[in-house]
């Protein structure tokens, strides 16, 4: 009897297989990939080992959900950027206008000068809106790329999951049906050759969607990286361009309306603290040079004739 059950496994599983259809082989499948399901949502400790063979799969998957989430980011923020570019424009050329209207009224320098710096302000609101065009080129570009690439790897992703639901649930069937093993009974090594070939099955399945997964999460990357790199290149152009434009148009301003050579108060106060600084010197020197002064005075002969006669006598004195 042994011998007409010696089935080989190659033999075995292909029967397995074309024996799918079975209601009860269904009903266990589903049952399995349930609780497998259960599981992993409400976050039950799962085996090390089978968790651990996927951890290169779960950094990808971890990479992916940041894209996901960063590009649906930058679109907000690139929304907000051209919401804040237009009011800033239109404040910018409110403001010119005001001051072009005042310039006009006054007849003064001053006038001038308003006039000139709400020309600049009008020009510089008109160049700032240039700035839209990279920025909205640069927003279809990452919708596109999130509505067509990253849609396309969230489905990848979506198969991949499910496969790897069932595979760990054939796990659980298969660790299940080993712990009840009998090998002297040729029934329950039937179940478990079953069962088996239910593992290799759904194995083969999840390894390829599991290359897809990280083939397309590589790529992803590296597609979002060159279109950053290339549409941002544009805007930043375009950002140097209005800024050089409106420094060069304000830099004209300033130089033609270079106030004049007059004493302003700073150099009013630094010719003030010169002179004064100058007397004081003269003062000390004038105090200092007083005693000589008066010795010479005491030797002065029309001052002081005793100093004559003691002199004179003095030299007598010596003579003899």
């Amino acid at each position: 009897m042994e011998g007409n059950f010696g089935y080989s496994r190659e033999y075995f599983d292909r029967f397995v297989q074309s024996q799918d259809s079975s209601v009860v082989n269904k009903f266990q499948q589903k049952y399995w990939k349930t609780k497998q399901t259960f599981i992993r949502v409400t976050g039950k400790k799962e085996d090390e080992h089978v968790v651990a063979s996927d951890a290169n799969l779960d950094a990808k998957l971890e990479v992916f959900h940041s894209i996901q989430k960063t590009c649906m980011e930058l679109l907000k923020v690139i929304e907000q950027y051209q919401r804040r570019i237009c009011l800033l424009s239109q404040e910018e050329n409110d403001l010119g206008r005001f001051l072009r209207s005042q310039g006009s009224q006054d007849k003064s320098r001053a006038g001038k000068i308003m006039q000139a710096s709400g020309k600049a302000l009008c020009f510089s609101s008109q160049q700032r809106m240039a700035l839209r065009m990279p920025l909205c080129r640069l927003y279809q570009e990452v919708e596109t790329f999130r509505y067509r690439a990253i849609s396309d790897t969230w489905l990848t992703v979506s198969r991949m999951e499910q496969s790897r639901t069932e595979y760990r649930g054939a796990l659980l069937w298969m660790k299940d049906v080993s712990q009840e093993l009998d090998p002297d009974t040729q029934k329950q090594m039937e179940k478990f050759r079953k069962v088996q070939a239910q593992v290799r099955s759904t194995k083969a399945s999840f390894d390829k969607l599991k290359n897809d997964v990280c083939q397309k999460v590589d790529l992803l990357g590296a597609s979002r990286c060159n279109l950053l790199s290339h549409v941002l290149t544009t805007y930043q152009t375009t950002l140097l361009h209005f800024w050089e434009k409106t420094s060069r148009n304000m830099a004209a301003i300033h130089e033609s309306f270079r106030p004049s050579e007059l004493p302003t108060l700073k150099v009013k106060e630094a010719s003030a603290r010169r002179a004064e600084r100058s007397e004081r010197q003269a003062a000390a020197v004038t105090t200092d040079r007083s005693p000589w002064f008066n010795l010479f005075a005491d030797l002065d002969p029309l001052s002081n004739p005793d100093a004559v006669g003691r002199a004179s006598g003095e030299h007598d004195l010596h003579m003899a």
